[in-house]
C-alpha cells in the first residue's frame, strides 16, 4: 500500500522518474518504489503510462530510454563501459586459435575484435570499425564483406553483403543484438540489419550472443532468432535472479561474467 506520507501526484512522480531515466539511462522499479515510498504496482503503472507515451521502454524490473534515444555507434564506442569490456573479453575467449568468426557492427564487437588481437583467427566482418580494430595485427587475418555501409549501424548490409555472406560457412558468429528475451529469443530493430544477422547464424556452426543487463528480458521489433539457435549466451552475473533461472533453464549455455571489477 502506498505510504500516507507521500502526497506526490502520479504525473509529478512520472516527471521525476523521467528525469532519473534521462540522467542514468535506466531505472529499477524496486528502487523507485523505495525512493517515492509507494508500491511497486504504482511504479509499474507509472512505467506503463510512460511507455504508452513513448517516454521509456519497459524492461524486466524497470525501464530504459526508448530505442529512438539510444546513442549511435560513435558515441557508444567513446563511452567507457566496464560491463561491455568484461563481456567482450569473455566472448573472445570462446574463440579458439585456427577458427573463423563472423563479427558484425557494434561497440561490443569492436571490443571483441580488440580482445582477439594476437590470436591466430580469421575474422570476417561487414564493419570497418571491427576491421580497423585488428588492422596491423601480425597473427589475425581479416576479411571484409562489402557493399553499402549503413550510417546508423556502421556495417555493410543489403543485397551485396547478403550475397557474399550466403557463400560462407564459418565456425562461429557473434551477431550484435539489442534485446534478449528468455521466452521469445534474440531481437533487433531494423529489418535489413536483422536479415544480415539471421544470415550470420545460418552461415555458422556456433552462435554466440553477448548482451548487457539492460538488454535482458526485453524485445524489439524484429526477431533475429530463438534461443534454440544460440549456443552460448554471455551476460553479466548481476542479472535478476528470476531471469537467471529462466536463461539457465533454456537451451543456450549461459556464461555469467563478473563485471564488478571490470
Amino acid at each position: 500500500m502506498d505510504s500516507p506520507h507521500n502526497e506526490v501526484l502520479p504525473q509529478e512522480r512520472q516527471q521525476r522518474i523521467l528525469a532519473l531515466l534521462k540522467a542514468h539511462g535506466r531505472v529499477v522499479a524496486s528502487e523507485l518504489a523505495a525512493r517515492f515510498e509507494v508500491s511497486e504496482d504504482s511504479i509499474r503503472r507509472d512505467l506503463r503510462d510512460m511507455a504508452g507515451r513513448g517516454l521509456c521502454r519497459r524492461v524486466y524490473g524497470g525501464a530504459l530510454l526508448p530505442t529512438a534515444h539510444f546513442d549511435g555507434l560513435p558515441q557508444r564506442m567513446q563511452r567507457r563501459d566496464g560491463e561491455r569490456s568484461a563481456l567482450a573479453s569473455h566472448a573472445a575467449s570462446l574463440v579458439q586459435a585456427g577458427q573463423t568468426v563472423l563479427l558484425d557492427a557494434g561497440s561490443t564487437n569492436v571490443e571483441i575484435a580488440q580482445a582477439l588481437r594476437g590470436k591466430a583467427v580469421t575474422v570476417i566482418t561487414n564493419a570497418p570499425t571491427v576491421a580497423a580494430a585488428l588492422c596491423g595485427d601480425p597473427v589475425a587475418e581479416v576479411v571484409m564483406i562489402g557493399g553499402r555501409v549503413d550510417p546508423a549501424s556502421g556495417g555493410a548490409i543489403g543485397v551485396i553483403a547478403q550475397r557474399q555472406l550466403a557463400e560462407l560457412q564459418v565456425d562461429i558468429c557473434i551477431p550484435g543484438t539489442c534485446a534478449v528475451d528468455p521466452e521469445t529469443g534474440v531481437w533487433g530493430i531494423h529489418a535489413e540489419e536483422v536479415a544480415f544477422k539471421q544470415a550470420m547464424i545460418q552461415a555458422s556452426g556456433v552462435a554466440i550472443i553477448v548482451a548487457g543487463v539492460g538488454k535482458l528480458g526485453t524485445r524489439a521489433t524484429y526477431r533475429i532468432g530463438t534461443l534454440a539457435q544460440v549456443d552460448h549466451l554471455v551476460v553479466a552475473d548481476d542479472l535478476p535472479a528470476e531471469l537467471r533461472e529462466q536463461f539457465l533453464a533454456g537451451p543456450a549455455q549461459l556464461h555469467l561474467v563478473p563485471v564488478g571489477a571490470a
